[in-house]
């Protein structure tokens, strides 16, 4: 499944990892992915858009 949030569409970024001798390496930061039930369908939303319905009452 992707890594994405069905509400937002966010996605991970890239970043850089620096390494002591400031070598540089890519890497992934991903999002914060939880599984909720919303209208009888399983849906995974970021944190973000959890607590946006969260606070308009619409969990």
């Amino acid at each position: 499944m992707a890594r994405k949030c069905t509400i937002c569409g966010r996605g991970p970024a890239t970043a850089i990892s620096r390494s002591h001798s400031n070598v540089a390496t890519k890497r992934r930061q991903y999002l914060n992915l939880q599984t909720k039930k919303i209208s009888g369908k399983r849906v995974k939303l970021c944190t973000r858009c959890l607590k946006t319905l969260k606070k308009n009452s619409k969990i």
